[in-house]
């Protein structure tokens, strides 16, 4: 008797019923935004390429400065990508479990798969979006290929943890207080030209490096950056900085969770 695969069945089983809750999750959330009329679902990553494109048209037309002969298109690209990428989830998150209460009653469905479906929605759509601005860019030759495409990816699943785990406490501490959305929406704004978007580290002032590598949005765009430019963007991060702060921050998540699903009423 195979003693060991007797006791991996109910795990393949857990993990079968969970991968169907996020499909199902997943596919409701497509056609509760988007709809099945005009072109669809395709609205997940056609929406922030309208907005990438618009930055970027802007940037170049205002013939911005970002203290490198990084071409704009490559530097709007990069760094806009990553805005929408860690600012889109807590967006998608504050509130959700108010519109999705109804689910509760369902015994599989938990409070946390409510939110990781909207950040594998949010993650999915500023991906392809990414890659498919990269991929046309780079076939008209205004974009060279990425120097170390793994360093992209890495950067970039960087952020996504970073989005995805305060999309989720944010999410959860949102269920209680009504005052999480109303001071998201404008932190968010200010920090968008904080977080590395719109300038690179090392063109700061060394003072102003050391307050700007606080911010964890900076140390992931960095390097997603790196990964494109190579030696020609010189980066500034510290993985032993930003890698526990997302510990910590998913951390943090986790426990609200938990605490909200204690107490959340289905309706």
């Amino acid at each position: 008797m195979d003693v060991a695969g007797t006791e991996n069945q109910p795990l393949k089983e857990s993990w079968a019923v969970q991968v169907r809750i996020l499909g199902a999750l997943l596919v409701r959330e497509m056609l509760t935004r988007y709809g099945r009329h005009n072109i669809g679902f395709l609205w997940l990553f056609i929406e922030p390429m309208i907005f990438t494109l618009g930055v970027t048209a802007l940037w170049t037309a205002a013939k911005s400065v970002h203290g490198s002969d990084l071409p704009i298109v490559a530097f709007a690209l990069t760094g806009y990508s990553s805005v929408l990428l860690w600012r889109n989830m807590p967006g998608r998150c504050i509130g959700a479990l108010w519109a999705n209460l109804g689910l509760m009653y369902h015994r599989n469905i938990k409070v946390l798969d409510i939110y990781a479906a909207r950040i594998l929605l949010e993650f999915g759509g500023a991906t392809i979006s990414f890659a498919m601005l990269s991929v046309l860019f780079i076939a008209i030759g205004w974009l060279e290929p990425p120097e170390d495409i793994l360093k992209v990816a890495g950067g970039w699943l960087l952020l996504a943890w970073l989005g995805g785990a305060a999309a989720t406490y944010l999410g959860a501490l949102s269920h209680e207080s009504e005052l999480v959305e109303k001071l998201w929406h404008p932190f968010s704004y200010l920090l968008f030209p904080l977080s590395g978007a719109a300038f690179l580290v090392d063109a700061l002032p060394p003072t102003a490096q050391f307050y700007a590598l606080f911010i964890p949005t900076v140390h992931g765009t960095e390097i997603v950056r790196e990964g494109y430019f190579g030696t020609r963007a010189r980066a500034h991060y510290d993985l032993g900085y930003i890698i526990p702060f997302c510990m910590i921050l998913s951390a943090l998540a986790l426990v609200q969770v938990r605490k909200l699903s204690r107490r959340v009423v289905p309706e």
